[in-house]
């Protein structure tokens, strides 16, 4: 799974790392990225990539209770096109979510030991990621999302047997393109990340979506 990441690279930064506009204010730079935050999020509306905000855990249009978001945070790539929850919005409603880096806990001597992950050359990441429109009671509308995840590479094995699909530079068009339905197609871009990786131990202090400094990144 994926349930917790870092993002620390300027806002300014991200409009041109991904050739996007945004009509809204930056977020904080966050150690500690959880679900029910809000996260950075790029779309496309057909003519531009739009950088803006949504909130971490999808609710289907049609979900009659929004706490059902605190569930979906993650959907499975292998399944994704089977659940009635992801399939309207794999079709037509994909987004990428930035990323520096994300935790996974590793399974050590019985103890979960959490750990960073991140490119070799420290380079950002991109998820692949779903995003919905779920109307609540008083009219308002809440833009949500969902980190696709897959089964681990073999550097992830060794911590985790699930990991993000990190998509790659030139995967990111196709996955943004509202024209592309065909699942076929885009279940070819959801797989495990082919990149070299790298990860180190980090304070349990992560364990807290409370926790939120520089600290929780410093190796052990």
């Amino acid at each position: 799974m994926c349930g917790r990441f870092t993002l620390l690279t300027p806002w300014e930064e991200l409009l041109r790392n991904y050739d996007a506009v945004s009509e809204m204010d930056a977020l904080e730079p966050s150690y500690n990225i959880a679900p029910t935050q809000q996260v950075a999020a790029v779309i496309s509306d057909g003519k531009k990539r739009r950088l803006g905000s949504l909130h971490w855990g999808l609710i289907p249009s049609w979900a009659p209770d929004k706490k059902i978001g605190s569930k979906m945070i993650n959907a499975r790539a292998e399944t994704i096109m089977e659940k009635r929850s992801f399939k309207k919005a794999f079709r037509t409603q994909r987004c990428l979510i930035p990323a520096d880096s994300f935790y996974e806990w590793q399974t050590i001597d019985g103890k979960k030991q959490p750990m960073r992950i991140q490119n070799k050359d420290k380079t950002p990441l991109t998820f692949a990621g779903l995003w919905e429109k779920w109307q609540d009671e008083d009219g308002s509308n809440i833009f949500t999302c969902t980190i696709i995840t897959t089964e681990a590479n073999s550097f992830m094995k060794q911590i985790h047997h699930r990991m993000p699909v990190i998509l790659p530079a030139d995967s990111q068009d196709i996955w943004l393109d509202r024209e592309e339905q065909d699942p076929e197609k885009l279940q070819t871009l959801l797989h495990p990340y082919a990149e070299e990786l790298t990860a180190y131990p980090v304070s349990a202090l992560v364990n807290s979506p409370k926790n939120n400094s520089e600290e929780l990144i410093n190796p052990l």
